[in-house]
């Protein structure tokens, strides 16, 4: 593709997402520049239009276009309980569930020192400050279940505890509508350990 540059870079430019290699794209960037020109061009125009409008919200540090991000904005929220999660996209899957009614706080990662992201980097001093202006009664650790998830809920549950908060973390256990023997074992290790009464 000597003399295709262009298409070169698109191609590049893809790969950057998450999961995209090579072949898918090329595939992408072949498809949209074969069969569907004004996609290309909506797709080059949302991305720029996102990049230069999107900013991180000042309480929670989800994505906004405002100061604040619709959340933190309804005065509907209870601002007693603030739930902490690894992204954006965390925060909507707990949105999506309509069981959840209090604030959020993004971490925008994980602690994971073999990368260089230590407790600068995810803005912990901004969490603490948040959970211990004075509203804030219980922060609910809801980090992925990934080594690095796991080790972030213990950092930031022992810090809040020694503050004096109610620290809680999300449960686990077995899927609902499925069966034991398909489940795996860590999973069935820590249901029973996690169990409730009935």
């Amino acid at each position: 593709m000597a003399d295709n540059s262009s298409l070169q870079a698109l191609v590049e430019a893809l790969r950057r997402l998450p999961g995209v290699g090579v072949k898918s794209a090329s595939r992408m960037a072949f498809h949209m520049l074969q069969h569907d020109r004004p996609g290309a061009q909506l797709l080059a125009q949302a991305l720029q239009q996102a990049s230069t409008r999107v900013r991180h919200c000042s309480e929670c540090n989800t994505f906004t276009e405002q100061e604040l991000c619709s959340t933190c904005a309804n005065p509907q929220r209870d601002r007693t309980k603030l739930c902490v999660v690894e992204t954006p996209a965390d925060q909507a899957a707990l949105e999506r569930t309509g069981a959840f009614h209090g604030v959020f706080f993004v971490l925008m990662g994980k602690l994971s020192p073999l990368d260089g992201v230590g407790p600068k980097e995810i803005g912990l001093a901004k969490l603490f400050e948040r959970a211990t202006a004075g509203e804030v009664q219980e922060v609910i650790l809801a980090t992925n279940f990934t080594a690095e998830g796991e080790a972030t809920a213990h950092v930031i549950g022992e810090a809040l505890k020694t503050r004096g908060l109610k620290v809680t973390r999300l449960a686990r256990g077995v899927p609902a509508g499925s069966e034991l023997e398909y489940v795996d074992l860590g999973t069935i290790a820590h249901a029973l350990v996690d169990r409730r009464e009935k």
